[in-house]
Protein backbone atom coordinates (compact mmCIF):
# COMPACT_ATOMS: atom_id res chain seq x y z
CA UNK A 1 0.00 0.00 0.00
CA UNK A 2 1.26 3.16 -0.92
CA UNK A 3 1.66 5.41 2.25
CA UNK A 4 0.75 8.99 2.08
CA UNK A 5 3.11 12.11 3.61
CA UNK A 6 2.03 13.98 6.69
CA UNK A 7 0.59 17.05 5.73
CA UNK A 8 -0.62 16.04 2.31
CA UNK A 9 -3.97 13.96 3.71
CA UNK A 10 -6.20 17.29 3.96
CA UNK A 11 -5.21 18.09 -0.08
CA UNK A 12 -6.42 14.62 -1.14
CA UNK A 13 -9.66 13.97 1.03
CA UNK A 14 -10.80 17.69 0.17
CA UNK A 15 -10.33 16.40 -3.54
CA UNK A 16 -11.98 13.24 -3.39
CA UNK A 17 -14.79 15.32 -1.46
CA UNK A 18 -15.32 17.61 -4.13
CA UNK A 19 -15.51 15.30 -6.97
CA UNK A 20 -17.74 12.64 -4.75
CA UNK A 21 -20.21 15.91 -4.53
CA UNK A 22 -19.78 16.52 -8.21
CA UNK A 23 -20.95 13.18 -9.34
CA UNK A 24 -23.84 13.02 -6.51
CA UNK A 25 -25.29 16.61 -7.97
CA UNK A 26 -25.33 15.23 -11.47
CA UNK A 27 -27.70 12.80 -10.63
CA UNK A 28 -30.42 15.40 -9.81
CA UNK A 29 -30.13 17.90 -12.77
CA UNK A 30 -30.45 17.44 -16.44
CA UNK A 31 -28.91 19.27 -19.67
CA UNK A 32 -25.92 21.80 -19.16
CA UNK A 33 -25.83 22.04 -15.42
CA UNK A 34 -25.45 17.57 -15.32
CA UNK A 35 -22.86 17.93 -17.84
CA UNK A 36 -21.14 21.11 -15.71
CA UNK A 37 -21.19 18.51 -12.97
CA UNK A 38 -19.70 15.55 -14.94
CA UNK A 39 -16.96 17.88 -16.05
CA UNK A 40 -15.87 19.06 -12.13
CA UNK A 41 -15.80 15.50 -11.36
CA UNK A 42 -13.42 14.41 -13.70
CA UNK A 43 -11.55 16.86 -13.22
CA UNK A 44 -11.18 16.92 -9.40
CA UNK A 45 -10.87 13.02 -9.77
CA UNK A 46 -7.77 13.19 -12.30
CA UNK A 47 -6.68 15.92 -9.30
CA UNK A 48 -6.86 13.33 -6.82
CA UNK A 49 -5.02 10.97 -8.10
CA UNK A 50 -2.19 13.55 -9.09
CA UNK A 51 -2.01 14.22 -5.64
CA UNK A 52 -1.41 10.91 -4.14
CA UNK A 53 0.99 10.83 -6.63
CA UNK A 54 2.66 14.31 -5.34
CA UNK A 55 2.62 13.40 -1.37
CA UNK A 56 3.82 9.38 -2.18
CA UNK A 57 6.34 8.72 0.50
CA UNK A 58 8.25 5.38 0.05
CA UNK A 59 9.71 3.47 1.95
CA UNK A 60 13.61 3.69 0.96
CA UNK A 61 17.24 2.00 2.03
CA UNK A 62 19.45 4.82 3.76
CA UNK A 63 22.65 5.43 1.84
CA UNK A 64 25.96 5.82 3.32
CA UNK A 65 28.07 9.09 4.01
CA UNK A 66 26.24 12.27 3.56
CA UNK A 67 22.86 11.32 2.37
CA UNK A 68 20.40 13.86 0.23
CA UNK A 69 17.87 15.97 2.23
CA UNK A 70 15.52 16.06 -1.14
CA UNK A 71 14.53 14.14 -4.50
CA UNK A 72 15.49 16.41 -7.26
CA UNK A 73 18.35 17.88 -9.06
CA UNK A 74 21.27 18.89 -7.85
CA UNK A 75 21.19 22.85 -8.69
CA UNK A 76 24.21 24.39 -7.52
CA UNK A 77 27.34 23.76 -4.88
CA UNK A 78 28.80 26.78 -3.44
CA UNK A 79 32.02 27.32 -0.85
CA UNK A 80 30.72 30.44 1.57
CA UNK A 81 30.93 31.41 5.51
CA UNK A 82 28.19 30.65 7.20
CA UNK A 83 27.42 32.30 10.64
CA UNK A 84 26.45 28.86 12.03
CA UNK A 85 28.16 26.69 10.13
CA UNK A 86 31.05 28.25 9.50
CA UNK A 87 33.11 27.37 6.65
CA UNK A 88 30.59 25.04 4.34
CA UNK A 89 29.70 23.96 0.96
CA UNK A 90 26.36 24.61 0.14
CA UNK A 91 24.09 22.36 -2.00
CA UNK A 92 21.27 23.23 -3.43
CA UNK A 93 18.37 20.46 -4.25
CA UNK A 94 15.50 21.75 -6.65
CA UNK A 95 12.41 19.70 -6.43
CA UNK A 96 9.92 19.38 -9.21
CA UNK A 97 6.33 18.89 -8.59
CA UNK A 98 7.18 14.96 -9.45
CA UNK A 99 9.60 14.28 -7.34
CA UNK A 100 8.89 12.92 -3.37
CA UNK A 101 8.40 15.84 -1.53
CA UNK A 102 9.03 14.46 2.01
CA UNK A 103 12.48 15.90 3.39
CA UNK A 104 15.24 13.44 5.06
CA UNK A 105 17.61 13.81 7.34
CA UNK A 106 21.21 14.01 6.48
CA UNK A 107 23.38 12.47 9.34
CA UNK A 108 22.14 11.31 12.44
CA UNK A 109 21.58 14.21 14.53
CA UNK A 110 20.11 16.55 17.13
CA UNK A 111 17.27 19.47 15.98
CA UNK A 112 19.03 22.72 17.98
CA UNK A 113 16.86 25.40 15.88
CA UNK A 114 14.16 25.44 14.01
CA UNK A 115 13.00 29.18 12.99
CA UNK A 116 10.40 29.70 10.41
CA UNK A 117 10.92 33.08 7.86
CA UNK A 118 7.73 34.59 6.17
CA UNK A 119 8.61 35.51 2.69
CA UNK A 120 7.78 35.76 -0.82
CA UNK A 121 7.01 32.62 -3.54
CA UNK A 122 9.51 33.54 -6.74
CA UNK A 123 10.40 30.05 -8.24
CA UNK A 124 12.89 28.74 -5.96
CA UNK A 125 15.69 28.33 -9.06
CA UNK A 126 16.15 32.39 -9.22
CA UNK A 127 18.25 34.07 -7.24
CA UNK A 128 15.55 36.52 -5.84
CA UNK A 129 14.18 33.35 -3.87
CA UNK A 130 16.61 34.10 -0.96
CA UNK A 131 13.75 36.29 0.02
CA UNK A 132 11.46 33.82 -0.11
CA UNK A 133 9.78 32.11 2.85
CA UNK A 134 11.60 28.89 4.26
CA UNK A 135 12.11 27.14 7.35
CA UNK A 136 15.91 27.19 8.86
CA UNK A 137 16.90 24.08 10.78
CA UNK A 138 19.98 23.68 12.59
CA UNK A 139 21.47 19.94 13.99
CA UNK A 140 24.04 19.25 16.00
CA UNK A 141 25.80 16.56 14.36
CA UNK A 142 28.86 13.83 14.44
CA UNK A 143 30.82 16.21 12.16
CA UNK A 144 29.39 19.49 13.75
CA UNK A 145 27.12 21.98 12.90
CA UNK A 146 24.61 21.11 9.94
CA UNK A 147 21.68 23.41 8.26
CA UNK A 148 19.36 22.66 6.34
CA UNK A 149 17.04 25.14 4.86
CA UNK A 150 13.83 24.67 3.05
CA UNK A 151 12.24 27.22 0.83
CA UNK A 152 8.93 27.74 -0.85
CA UNK A 153 8.50 28.65 -4.51
CA UNK A 154 5.94 29.51 -6.66
CA UNK A 155 3.65 26.44 -6.19
CA UNK A 156 4.96 25.51 -2.65
CA UNK A 157 2.98 27.75 -0.71
CA UNK A 158 2.87 25.81 2.78
CA UNK A 159 6.06 24.07 4.31
CA UNK A 160 5.12 21.55 7.16
CA UNK A 161 8.13 20.52 9.65
CA UNK A 162 7.71 17.11 11.08
CA UNK A 163 10.21 17.68 13.81
CA UNK A 164 10.80 20.47 17.08
CA UNK A 165 13.43 21.82 19.00
CA UNK A 166 15.50 18.92 21.11
CA UNK A 167 14.36 15.87 18.82
CA UNK A 168 17.10 13.48 17.79
CA UNK A 169 16.46 12.02 14.48
CA UNK A 170 18.32 8.65 12.39
CA UNK A 171 20.02 9.94 9.10
CA UNK A 172 17.40 9.56 6.58
CA UNK A 173 14.65 10.02 8.82
CA UNK A 174 11.85 12.92 7.66
CA UNK A 175 12.04 16.00 9.08
CA UNK A 176 9.01 17.72 6.81
CA UNK A 177 7.66 18.57 3.55
CA UNK A 178 7.49 20.97 1.42
CA UNK A 179 3.82 20.89 -0.58
CA UNK A 180 4.72 20.73 -4.39
CA UNK A 181 8.33 20.73 -4.84
CA UNK A 182 10.73 23.76 -4.59
CA UNK A 183 14.40 23.96 -2.92
CA UNK A 184 16.55 22.68 -0.22
CA UNK A 185 19.88 23.50 0.91
CA UNK A 186 21.72 21.92 3.59
CA UNK A 187 25.50 23.65 4.22
CA UNK A 188 28.19 21.14 5.65
CA UNK A 189 31.07 22.18 7.52
CA UNK A 190 33.90 21.97 4.65
CA UNK A 191 36.83 20.33 6.76
CA UNK A 192 34.81 17.51 7.84
CA UNK A 193 34.01 16.46 4.22
CA UNK A 194 36.26 14.12 2.45
CA UNK A 195 34.74 14.37 -0.78
CA UNK A 196 31.86 15.02 -2.30
CA UNK A 197 29.89 12.64 -4.28
CA UNK A 198 27.58 14.73 -6.80
CA UNK A 199 27.91 17.30 -9.54
CA UNK A 200 25.58 20.27 -10.50
CA UNK A 201 22.59 18.27 -12.73
CA UNK A 202 22.90 15.14 -11.05
CA UNK A 203 19.25 13.65 -9.64
CA UNK A 204 19.63 12.32 -6.24
CA UNK A 205 16.80 10.93 -3.55
CA UNK A 206 16.35 11.74 -0.28
CA UNK A 207 17.80 9.55 2.08
CA UNK A 208 19.02 6.84 -0.33
CA UNK A 209 21.84 8.67 -2.07
CA UNK A 210 25.09 9.94 -0.85
CA UNK A 211 25.84 13.47 -1.33
CA UNK A 212 29.50 13.46 0.60
CA UNK A 213 32.05 11.25 2.04
CA UNK A 214 33.56 11.78 5.30
CA UNK A 215 36.94 10.65 6.95
CA UNK A 216 37.09 7.49 8.76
Amino acid sequence: MMRIAKGGFSWIFSSIIIAALSLGISMFFHGLLQVLSLVLFVFFDIVSCLLIIFFRDPERPIGTGVVAVADGKIQEITALHDPEVGECTRISTFMNIHNVHVNRMPLHGTITSLTHQKGGHLPAFQKESERNERVIILIHTGIGVVKVVQIAGTLARRIVPYVKQGDALEKGARFGLIRLGSRVDVYLPTKKIKALSIHVHDLRKAGEDTLAELYD
